[in-house]
């Protein structure tokens, strides 16, 4: 039992790094990170789920014009675990985020469950984007008169549940229908190619997309300032607190990204100052245009219409918010592809940061040691990269939005929670290793105020958020018995020579 709980010394993990043909390209300053960061952060969350935060759904209120506050609340949250995370990338400028940090703080089968929740967060949270990104770039192609088959840009269970004529109109093959969202695979596809090919180039093409995206939700809010009616924002909080909070809870989705920028530590120039920075700076630049959108939102469509918003509406809220005052095809039309362009950035941020936290596992041996494999030329991970693409495309093709979108608030939570918690276990674990930022008011206050909102978040989630979590935390401990815990590097540097071999004989 004791070698489950075996710690990772900071030491090996940062000699690791630069182990000739594991060591990555560091290249990367505090502009890019907060580019990365941004580009990440601000995508389908502002542009897709603030619909439902709004309007709510079958299983929780909504938020209405008081989704303002939903925003401010997760902001808070987010800032304290963004702090946490900014201690903990400068003291182990490592690759693999949260799973990292748990392996030196928790220990290995901690560390494992961190591994296997953040593939939630940034793959399963990456269908939902690219879902997002699909319903987005069809109304794109819908307003340049190109109209896509209906069967090639859904999954098949929402067709199958709500849209018969779909399902009729689609190709049979031995009278089974085909459909699935072919837009979706085509832009991972696409993206897992760029991040093979370089983190430079990923980077260069995050930042022109950060740019355009923030021009053109600068554009949503400029086209709906004229349309906004006051009286729509009456009654502020129509579900009062438990509205606000879960709203919190969905929009926290629209935040899950910041913490990407710590995936990226061996491709900074220099970690200990500039992770912070990408991190909180990111943070903070994202929270006050999230502010800015949602005052305009909720300004223009009146709460019992937001109520009225179909599925498919509550998927691409801003433009249908443009509709509803009547604004032009074309400010439609430019909100569209503002949208195609975040969401694209998000899968890119978050694609990479995939693969990577593939990579750091495989290192420790709980992954297949091909997934730790560099590009001789590219250097990059390109085994990891890949199968993320693969794995990301297939589901996006054959998922729905809301399901992904809960599942992926609930495993990012948790990993925020034990981030928070390892702070102030490394603080008095190893007091004296030099930290270029810490948490500020000590090493209880602000990660213990960390893990409480997170927590509290959760609990706003619904419940079958929490049965599906449990599910994939007991598939991953079953992965982990099977080859995770007999292949792992740390325990055969530290477990006796005879204890190993009595294990294994045991397991064969």
């Amino acid at each position: 039992m004791a070698s489950l709980f075996l710690t990772k010394p900071v030491e090996r993990l940062l000699a690791e790094t630069h182990e000739g043909e594991r060591s990555l390209r560091r290249v990367l300053g505090p502009i890019d990170l907060i580019a990365l960061g941004i580009g990440a952060t601000i995508g389908a969350g502002i542009f897709a789920t603030i619909g439902t935060a709004a309007a709510g759904d079958a299983s929780r209120p909504g938020a209405g014009p008081a989704l303002i506050l939903s925003f401010v609340v997760t902001a808070v949250v987010c800032a304290f675990t963004g702090l946490c995370y900014a201690e903990l990338a400068s003291l182990v400028p490592v690759s693999g985020s949260a799973y990292t940090f748990a392996y030196v703080t928790f220990g290995e089968v901690v560390a494992w469950i961190i591994g296997w929740d953040l593939i939630i967060e940034y793959a399963i949270g990456n269908v939902a984007v690219a879902i997002s990104w699909a319903n987005y770039f069809n109304t794109l192609m819908a307003g340049l008169g190109v109209d896509l088959p209906r069967w090639l840009t859904v999954d098949y269970r929402t067709a199958a549940q709500k849209m018969p004529e779909v399902i009729a109109a689609a190709p049979h093959v031995f009278g089974v229908p085909i459909v699935f969202n072919l837009l979706a695979i085509g832009i991972v596809a696409v993206l897992s190619v760029v991040l093979v090919w370089g983190v430079r180039e990923s980077s260069r093409a995050t930042t022109a997309m950060v740019v355009i995206k923030l021009l053109v939700l600068g554009f949503f809010v400029v086209a709906g300032l004229g349309f906004i009616k006051p009286e729509n924002w009456q009654p502020f909080a129509p579900n009062g607190f438990a509205g606000i909070a879960a709203g919190a809870a969905i929009v926290f989705f629209a935040y899950i990204g910041f913490d990407a920028v710590s995936t990226c530590a061996e491709e900074t120039r220099r970690p200990g100052r500039d992770l912070p920075i990408g991190i909180l700076g990111s943070l903070a630049a994202s929270t006050l245009i999230y502010v800015i959108v949602a005052v305009v939102f909720t300004g223009l469509v009146p709460f019992p219409a937001l109520q009225k918003m179909t599925v498919s509406d509550q998927a691409e809220p801003l433009t249908v918010a443009l509709q509803y005052v009547g604004r032009s095809d074309t400010a439609v039309g430019i909100v569209a592809f503002g949208s195609v362009i975040a969401h694209t950035a998000v899968l890119l941020v978050f694609q990479l940061g995939q693969a990577r936290i593939f990579m750091a596992m495989a290192r420790d041996g709980l992954l297949p040691a091909s997934l730790a494999r560099i590009h001789p030329r590219f250097r990059t991970p390109h085994v990891a990269t890949i199968l993320t693409g693969v794995g990301v495309g297939v589901l996006a093709a054959i998922s729905n939005i809301d399901e992904m979108v809960d599942l992926t608030n609930i495993g990012t939570l948790f990993a925020f929670l034990l981030v928070s918690i390892g702070v102030s276990i490394l603080r008095f674990k190893a007091p004296d290793r030099p930290r270029p930022f810490r948490v500020p008011f000590g090493p209880i206050l602000i990660p213990a105020l960390g893990a409480f909102f997170c927590l509290g978040m959760i609990a706003h989630l619904p419940k079958t958020s929490w049965i599906r979590f449990g599910v994939w935390l007991a598939v991953g401990l079953v992965v982990y018995t099977l080859y995770g815990y007999r292949h792992s590097h740390l325990r055969a540097r530290c477990l006796p020579k005879a204890a190993r071999m009595e294990y294994n004989d045991r397991a064969d």
